[in-house]
């Protein structure tokens, strides 16, 4: 990887909606070998997916929220893992992300919803009934940069 296709990435990742045309443009790369490279990286997986970023607050999902949760791997005679935990959470709608994580905390929990009332529902009712939880700290992102 060098710096045309660093420029190209960033490009992306800016708007991922960009034609080859606009990225060529944008980065003052020959449109062709803005092609090429975009192939090979999709070719080597080094570009995965694109994606959108979407304006929660018209979605009405305006409050976010990071929720560190610790695991008790153990678990009536069997051991959990952080992975099983990881993919029960990410299948509430919710659920921005999960991560595994060193440090005081197993995992990372990355939330969206419209209110209060409904993140504490989240926590309460379906966080903490998940077997393996053993506790949860919760921050409330107060703006996004």
């Amino acid at each position: 990887m060098d710096e045309k296709d660093r420029l190209i990435i960033r490009a992306l990742k800016e708007d991922s909606s960009l034609s080859h045309r606009e990225i060529s443009k944008k980065t003052h790369i020959p449109l062709t070998t803005v092609h090429n490279r975009i192939k090979r990286m999709h070719k080597e997986k080094l570009i995965k997916k694109y994606t959108i970023q979407v304006d929660n607050e018209k979605l009405g999902l305006a409050l976010a929220a990071y929720i560190m949760v610790t695991v008790n791997q153990q678990l009536a005679g069997r051991k959990i893992t952080q992975q099983e935990i990881a993919k029960h959470i990410k299948k509430f709608s919710c659920v921005d992300s999960v991560d595994i994580v060193t440090g005081q905390t197993d995992l990372l929990v990355k939330i969206r919803c419209a209110s209060i009332r409904d993140l504490d529902t989240f926590i309460t009712k379906d966080l903490r009934s998940i077997d393996g939880i053993d506790k949860t700290v919760s921050m409330i992102v107060l703006e996004e940069m």
